[in-house]
């Protein structure tokens, strides 16, 4: 008996005779045995490699040959775009064997809301954050709702499990499986890893499932159409693009928003047909603009990473990278966005803007072939999610036992690394500022826990992440999206010119008290601003940097321009040899730049060992405003540790809920954070030029 004859016979028809598949994809193929076993599985497949039908298939299947009732099936995805994108497909295939789907997340109707929690669907696509606010609504009956659940599904896991939003996941899955009595069966899908054996242990949390890793054979590296090119900056990067691939369709990945909004602008100046896609744009911007773009032939849509995770834009031609992504998990995402079609090839180009891009996309490229992807390490000693998931029970059960939150989160501390005193510590911390409050044996939110997160600020403790500042913007009645306040400030006495959706706009009302802005169309050039914090390099991806500058040799990637910079910075290259780091000393300027291509972690390591004059690390350097005498660097150097006391990235505010956390647990943390010890290690062992 093959795989698919294992499949209930009503799955088998509706796939030979409604979908019209001839075969299934090799992950389709491999996943039917062990999720219709029960197991826990990570299924691992490139963007667009089937990896939704490889666990809904077999577990609509299952719900069929168990005759599962009520809410059966947990559907995770990151964000709303990419449940939205999945609903109508999940929906047709739970239609075609008489189940139904739903969806939940902030912006579905109350009125549609109200009729989920009376009548739940056989499968719910939502977020971690709805499921937090499902479990502490009074509104809702758990045991009712959740008690049925008996499998979830985790969509583009590793966009989970690589922060602390991964912890709130599983603390909630926790919860869920003391309302099912049971340990339901986790399906993790994601793009490929450097380290899936961890990613499925992080998955299964202590539970007793056996458990196992899908991954069909990832396609040769020698199947794929690269190209690196030279473009300067962002107004010849459009240029580019307007005279290559006309009448093709076009996905342009940049990594900030504001650099999408700008060279949306440029290529609309250049006349060439453009949509725009990122998270500050209001939903129904976003979904125009990818509806738009499907639908369209010769085209070009700019988007941040929000179109890197699975959201289905149609078939595309070319995926090309303004200068390129931090990491080669990423590059892979992007990359697996093309050759869907039996005739197309893989492909991408990056159109890098400075030197330093080039060098990126180059040693990320260089990286890629050599089979590397970044191992997914889950962030260590998430404390301040521990405080949270103690505020969100005290809510969910309206009050618990002084000692019951063991019966809720110990499963979870040991791959938490925290102990059960860490967690008494969090307690004593918080009662001993009025955020909790004991009452004989029964903890309840306190008076401080109140102020913080009561009332108009209840929506606060639903995620672990501060949102920063921001303020939507309307053209008249409609909602074009969000920039931060720092948008609005002028040098001079002029209106501000916003840029959303790759179009401008000129601001006639800021109402900061509701966080209202009104616009009317412009004809100047706008400009918006979002925070984010930029993306440290890893030690492996600036080592490769260092390989390529001491390299004499050219990569047949390269276009002739990027081969000429190329040669230029490896005349002006500070690295010498192989396991030798170099030391600029200049004693007229009072400075010391050491070259040290270990990554920004490692170096804001080594930075701190320089107490005695300011430093400041970047991802391949520290620069300190001193001359340092070589005797004096390699003593100081010596000195470096990684131990908590000494965390030198300790800031105002470090997490979200820190006022939760006594100081002592909050530096062990961030230390265990900050450090990066195998770089550190590696690089204490070089050699030392100075010049």
């Amino acid at each position: 008996m093959n795989a698919f004859d294992k499949l209930h016979p009503s799955v088998q028809h509706h796939i030979v005779n409604s979908l019209g598949w001839t075969s299934l994809r090799p992950l389709q193929e491999d996943a039917i045995e062990p999720v219709l076993s029960g197991k826990n599985c990570l299924l691992l497949a490139p963007t667009a490699g089937g990896k939704t039908e490889a666990a809904v298939l077999p577990i609509l299947s299952r719900m069929l040959s168990e005759d599962w009732r009520g809410l059966s099936v947990l559907y995770v995805c990151p964000i709303r775009a990419l449940l939205n994108n999945l609903e109508h497909r999940l929906s047709f295939y739970a239609g075609l064997v008489g189940r139904t789907c739903g969806i939940w997340h902030g912006d579905v109707a109350q009125a549609a809301k109200s009729k989920t929690l009376a009548d739940p669907p056989d499968i719910l696509l939502t977020t971690p954050e709805s499921l937090e606010a499902l479990l502490i609504s009074r509104r809702t009956d758990r045991f009712f709702f959740f008690g049925s659940v008996r499998a979830i599904v985790i969509d583009e896991i590793h966009a989970f499990a690589g922060d602390d939003r991964g912890w709130h996941l599983l603390a909630i899955l926790e919860r869920i499986r003391l309302i099912t009595n049971l340990y339901v069966q986790r399906i993790g899908l994601s793009a490929t890893v450097g380290n899936p054996e961890e990613l499925l242990h992080w998955l299964d949390a202590g539970s007793p499932r056996e458990s196992m890793i899908v991954a069909p054979t990832a396609a040769s590296t020698t199947e794929t159409d690269i190209t690196i090119d030279f473009v300067g900056n962002l107004q010849n990067a459009a240029r580019v693009l307007k005279m290559l691939y006309c009448g093709e369709k076009r996905l342009v990945f940049c990594d900030s928003r504001a650099r999408t909004e700008e060279l949306a602008t440029y290529l609309r100046a250049e006349g060439v047909p453009t949509f725009i896609s990122h998270s500050s744009l209001s939903a129904e911007q976003r979904r125009d603009a990818e509806s738009a773009f499907r639908e369209a032939r010769d085209c070009v849509i700019v988007a941040t990473s929000t179109l890197e995770l699975g959201i289905d834009v149609g078939d595309l031609d070319r995926v090309i990278q303004l200068d390129a992504p931090g990491t080669v998990a990423s590059f892979l995402q992007r990359l697996g966005r093309t050759g869907r079609r039996a005739i197309s090839r893989r492909n991408c180009l990056f159109l890098t803007t400075s030197r330093a891009a080039l060098l990126k996309a180059s040693a990320l490229v260089m990286l890629w072939r050599e089979g590397y992807v970044e191992a997914l390490a889950p962030p260590p000693k998430p404390i301040h999610v521990v405080a949270q998931q103690l505020m969100t029970l005290v809510l969910q059960q309206n009050g618990i036992g002084r000692t019951e939150w063991r019966k809720w989160l110990l499963n979870l501390l040991p791959p938490m690394q925290l102990t059960e005193d860490d967690v008494e510590n969090v307690l004593m911390h918080m009662l001993s500022h009025q955020i909790l409050v004991q009452d004989g044996e029964i903890l309840g939110m306190g008076p401080e826990g109140e102020r913080l997160y009561g009332a108009k600020n209840s929506m606060d403790l639903l995620s672990v992440f501060d949102t920063p500042p921001i303020f939507t913007v309307f053209s008249g009645l409609q909602e074009l999206g969000s920039v931060h306040p720092l948008s609005f400030r002028r040098s001079d006495n002029e209106p501000a010119i916003l840029s959303l959706g790759g179009r401008s706009w000129q601001v006639t009302h800021v109402d900061f008290k509701r966080k209202i802005a009104q616009v009317v169309s412009s004809e100047h050039t706008g400009h918006s601003r979002w925070l984010s914090d930029s993306q440290p390099l890893s030690y492996q991806m600036c080592q490769a940097i260092r390989r390529l500058l001491l390299d004499e040799g050219a990569l047949e990637v390269w276009s002739k321009r990027a081969a000429n910079e190329i040669t230029q910075a490896r005349e002006e290259a500070n690295c010498v040899a192989q396991g030798a780091l170099v030391v600029e000393v200049d004693r007229n300027k009072r400075r010391t730049t050491w070259w040290t291509f270990a990554g920004l972690l490692a170096n804001f390591e080594f930075s701190r060992a320089f107490a005695m004059c300011k430093s400041t690390p970047d991802n391949l350097s520290i620069t300190l405003n001193e001359a340092v005498l070589p005797d004096d660097f390699r003593r100081e150097l010596d000195t470096v540790s990684t131990k908590p006391e000494r965390s030198g990235l300790m800031q105002d505010k470090i997490v979200k809920f820190q006022e939760c956390v006594p100081m002592h647990l909050l530096i062990q943390m961030e230390a265990s954070r900050s450090a990066d010890k195998t770089a550190v290690e590696a690089t204490q062992r070089t050699c030392l030029l100075f010049r």
